[in-house]
């Protein structure tokens, strides 16, 4: 761990990453790419010292206000968190200022939060996004070792719907040749449709891959599931995209189980609910 100041923390779509780094260990991580241009150790978090601080000044400047994102390139409850409690003085900061806020998290470490999170909720809108990717649970410990197992996240998505707090699901990664099963999928989605989940994202059945996180999967690979970086390579050569051959077949489960269920799932539905600030009014008319 060490420290950084910064300048600025909010991106002009109004989100914010905490910390930049992450020790959660997922395989298949994009933000190790190599395109980000980190100066160090991806575990050696750097910490945004001044996070409150900045943040604050940007909440006094905004004119109106609107959703505040965080969780896109680092999970803002690392195991860091445990100790520096910055995520929770923005979350403070976001609620002193009547904005709403849309985090996204891998981890049951945000349910020490759910206080000032159901008092946003209240006032204004906090969307929870919980990642789900493996419903096995060895599994799920393999390609995501050292965070919140499947089953422990979808115990936030339930203590969440019981404090009234709307959840998505990121149903992706999911793996080619590890997790693109039927099993695998609707035992997610039976995950979902228990905890009542407003939306789930799924950008196609697969992961990417470029310079960076590449050769890490590769390494977690040969050391997890001998045999299946040599289908990756024979498969995608290098391409960014390595979609899953099921892909079709798993997207029209997902599409007729969010159907039926009455699940936001269209990417763009998805986005435009969470980062719309709304009164609950507005809330309680999504599906009428």
């Amino acid at each position: 761990m060490h420290y950084a100041d910064y300048k600025t923390i909010l991106s002009p779509k109004n989100g914010m990453n905490i910390y930049r780094g992450c020790t959660h260990g997922c395989i298949y991580c994009d933000s190790r790419s190599a395109c980000y241009q980190m100066k160090h150790e991806f575990e050696d978090i750097e910490v945004k010292r001044n996070a409150p601080l900045i943040l604050e000044d940007h909440l006094r400047r905004k004119r109106a206000p609107c959703m505040i994102g965080t969780g896109a390139m680092c999970d803002p409850y690392i195991h860091l968190e445990e100790d520096l409690r910055i995520t929770r003085q923005c979350f403070e900061l976001v609620e002193r200022y009547g904005f709403g806020l849309a985090v996204q998290t891998k981890s049951a470490r945000i349910l020490r939060d759910l206080d000032i999170l159901k008092v946003i909720n209240a006032k204004t809108k906090c969307v929870v996004q919980i990642t789900l990717t493996a419903y096995d649970e060895d599994l799920c410990r393999k390609i995501e070792p050292n965070v919140s197992t499947t089953r422990e996240r979808v115990a936030v998505l339930e203590t969440m719907r019981e404090a009234g707090i709307p959840t998505v699901v990121w149903l992706c990664p999911i793996l080619p040749f590890i997790g693109d099963t039927e099993e695998n999928l609707r035992g997610l989605l039976d995950y979902c449709a228990k905890a009542k989940v407003t939306g789930i994202l799924n950008f196609g059945f697969g992961v990417t891959m470029r310079e960076g996180n590449r050769e890490y999967f590769y390494k977690k690979l040969d050391g997890n599931f001998p045999g299946i970086k040599e289908k990756y390579i024979e498969t995608f050569g290098s391409s960014y995209v390595c979609g899953s051959p099921n892909g079709a077949r798993l997207m029209s489960v997902l599409r007729n189980f969010c159907k039926s269920h009455r699940i936001l799932y269209n990417t763009k539905d998805v986005f435009s609910y969470m980062y719309r600030f709304e009164t609950k009014e507005r809330q309680m008319s999504l599906f009428e």
